[in-house]
């Protein structure tokens, strides 16, 4: 299981660390669950996780874009519908609620979601069963509810725009996604599976970065977070390099991204060499004086080749 969580979440960051151990506990629990995190961060990968370690793994996992969903229609995709509840209903339709049946149902966006419905959902939290448009009958349903968001919730709700009983129904069991920014040290263990993966599907020997264009990945503040490391690792795979990628191996508009760290890699190198001479290679006084932890400081001293 743990080799299991490393893959699909990878990093050595603490709060990585942290997130993976904690994980096949939530998995246990029958909690609703609240995924907080910016765009790009892998919110949906945490659901997946969740549930692919939960009793409910041989259960369906169905995932729902509440930001996508017509207002028009978000109860009858939601909730499901009769045959002639509206026009155009020339027959019932199951909702996205019962086909989550004895699985796990992911909201993505909830703060996206119409007033109207949250009302509906909160109902079927606290009842666990759905009503079909159209009809006054009950469905009873089991499902678990995971639901995530890239917004705060509650300056929503103070904003009275996401509705205060369901934010606490929902703000159970609290997951937060770190930006990629906050744990760049991740970025090369997060650049080799990409890397590795990509290999393996298209029989290639693209290797790691080098010391400069490294340099370069963990300065930029990657506003996309991993998908858009994701998105740069693929492009690298039009026109793959064999060995180690160079900045200049990287496709003109990531290139042109990432030029302007270019003199990073030096500047870094000068600053741990004169804090490893000012500490006498005491390693855990000089990752102090960097605000490095200890595995960081190892790793720059092999990609500096200062061992």
């Amino acid at each position: 299981m743990a080799g299991h969580l490393r893959d699909t979440l990878v990093g050595a960051s603490e709060a990585m660390v942290a997130l993976r151990d904690y994980l096949p506990k939530v998995a246990r629990s029958a909690a609703t669950v609240l995924v907080t995190g910016e765009t790009g961060t892998g919110k949906e990968r945490v659901a997946r996780t969740i549930h692919d370690l939960s009793p409910r793994a041989r259960k369906p996992f169905v995932a729902v874009n509440c930001a996508a969903l017509p207002d028009a229609l978000v109860e009858s995709e939601l909730f499901g519908h009769e045959r002639g509840a509206f026009t155009g209903a020339v027959g019932a339709r199951v909702g996205l609620i019962a086909h989550a049946d004895g699985g796990t149902l992911f909201l993505d966006e909830i703060g996206e979601m119409h007033p109207h419905a949250q009302a509906k959902l909160l109902r079927v939290l606290e009842t666990r069963e759905v009503q079909p448009v159209g009809t006054s009958r009950s469905v009873p349903v089991d499902v678990r509810v995971i639901a995530a968001t890239n917004r705060p919730l509650e300056s929503l709700v103070a904003a009275a725009g996401f509705r205060t009983d369901l934010f606490y129904r929902l703000n159970v069991v609290r997951l937060d996604v770190p930006p990629l920014r906050e744990r760049a040290a991740d970025i090369p263990l997060l650049f080799g599976h990409l890397v590795a993966r990509l290999n393996t599907r298209d029989a290639q020997h693209v290797g790691q970065p080098d010391a400069e264009l490294l340099a370069c990945l963990e300065a930029h503040a990657w506003p996309g977070n991993v998908r858009e490391l994701a998105n740069l690792v693929e492009a690298i795979f039009v026109d793959p390099p064999a060995g180690a990628v160079t900045l200049e191996a990287l496709p003109p508009p990531f290139r042109k991204l990432l030029a302007g760290y270019r003199n990073v890699a030096g500047t870094e190198r000068d600053r741990l060499v004169r804090v490893l001479q000012e500490t006498r290679w005491n390693k855990a006084e000089a990752a102090r004086q960097l605000k490095w932890s200890r595995m960081t400081l190892y790793r720059k001293i092999t990609q500096h080749r200062l061992e």
